[in-house]
């Protein structure tokens, strides 16, 4: 369905295209009429179609005025609809997004305060669930309408909330939150590892400082893509913490204390890269793509190998990470086709590459879908034809190139 949406819209610039083609053709006396004079014909049409309430053949349409009339008055309008409707559209993900992650983590929270609190029995896990779930979507949802929340803003909260429960559990086993003596194999050795209840706590109260810290960085704009980077820098932060402790041979307790300092590195680090470059999600997700790629290839070869020694194989599967992420970033150079509409939509900032199949523009390379366009038979064009009908010399090309300067 989604691939015959995608062909229909194409289809109907290539038919808009080729009317404006043949009347130009028709007419000498149209034959002068400017990019500009064009750009608004296709504007009206596009205007046209958002009426007809056909909104996504509509946007197709603006999109293509951006591309291929920039500098024009209409081109500039098609930018600032499209920054309208992209902000519309971030706006009611990141309220959604914020409902979902609340109302899991309500019913997380409905397991996990029993269990911090040593509870006895099903009955307290069971208003606990009863409680938490209706709890966290409603709180959410409050939360949301208090104030519009772009996806990236939602993103910094959820993440906030999921992000501080995971460094509770890593702070409480380093620091051995609860911990007590152990008896093995009858001799007495004390090991302060912490307790189940402990680790649930400190989960609990770190999770409401996330929280709390999301909120905060929600007050500024966020960018969907700083968000999706900052997330995927911290969980790359952590591997690369785990395996740098494996390979280091750490204890128990400073391997938690690396994981949780690297991963908090991480995740200012992507929010640093995220805003500077910047990155949009897609982007930021290809590039991790590529170290998912790079890490699980370099296990195969250590599989292959048949590699006994647990630090060669962690040191190859990381440096397939690292080489999968350092190449994913080169080759998604220009590959910002997700376009994450919290941009400037004026500069026309992060749309998508359109009309050939290759596109470099600014010193960057992308990939789009090569749309058709009219154009008169060369051979026509130089006298080749003479005495023909208007029209009869009309051919369509389909770009393969589209370079900028």
């Amino acid at each position: 369905m989604r691939r015959a949406n995608i062909l229909n819209r194409t289809c109907l610039i290539a038919l808009i295209a080729a009317v404006l083609g043949a009347a130009l053709s028709s007419h000498p006396a149209l034959a002068q009429v400017t990019r500009a004079d064009s750009a608004a014909v296709l504007l009206g049409t596009a205007a046209d179609l958002e009426q007809r309430g056909d909104q996504d053949a509509a946007e197709t349409l603006y999109r293509y005025i951006a591309d291929r009339f920039d500098g024009t008055s209409a081109a500039g309008t098609a930018r600032a609809w499209l920054g309208e409707v992209g902000a519309a559209q971030s706006l009611g993900g990141g309220e959604t997004e914020l409902k979902v992650w609340s109302t899991t983590y309500g019913i997380w929270l409905g397991i996990a305060v029993p269990a911090a609190l040593s509870a006895d029995g099903p009955e307290p896990y069971g208003v606990g669930l009863l409680l938490g779930a209706p709890g966290g979507f409603f709180g959410g949802r409050a939360f949301s309408r208090t104030r519009p929340l772009s996806l990236g803003q939602a993103r910094a909260i959820t993440w906030g909330g999921t992000w501080g429960a995971l460094q509770g559990m890593a702070l409480a086993n380093a620091m051995d939150f609860g911990g007590g003596e152990r008896i093995i194999e009858g001799d007495i050795i004390i090991d302060e590892e912490a307790d189940e209840e402990a680790v649930l706590g400190t989960m609990i109260i770190a999770s409401a400082v996330g929280i709390g810290g999301g909120m905060l960085a929600a007050r500024q704009d966020i960018r969907p893509g700083t968000a999706t980077s900052a997330t995927l820098g911290s969980l790359w932060g952590s591997w690369f913490g785990l395996a740098t402790s494996i390979l280091a041979d750490l204890e128990d307790d400073p391997t938690w204390a690396t994981v949780m300092l690297a991963g908090n590195a991480g995740l200012v680090g992507g929010a640093l890269v995220g805003s500077r470059v910047p990155l949009s999600r897609s982007r930021a997700r290809m590039i991790s793509v590529g170290g998912l790629i790079g890490g699980v290839g370099g296990l195969g070869l250590v599989l292959i190998a048949d590699v006994d020694d647990e630090n060669t194989a962690i040191g190859v599967t990381l440096a397939g990470s690292v080489a999968g992420l350092a190449l994913g970033g080169v080759l998604t150079r220009g590959h910002d086709a997700e376009e994450d509409m919290s941009g400037d939509a004026e500069s026309g900032g992060g749309l998508p590459a359109m009309g050939a199949l290759v596109n470099w523009s600014r010193g960057d390379w992308s990939l789009s879908a090569p749309l058709p366009a009219p154009s008169l038979d060369p051979a026509l064009r130089y006298g080749g034809r003479h005495g023909s009908a208007a029209g009869d010399g009309l051919v369509w090309k389909v770009p393969l190139l589209n370079v900028r300067f």
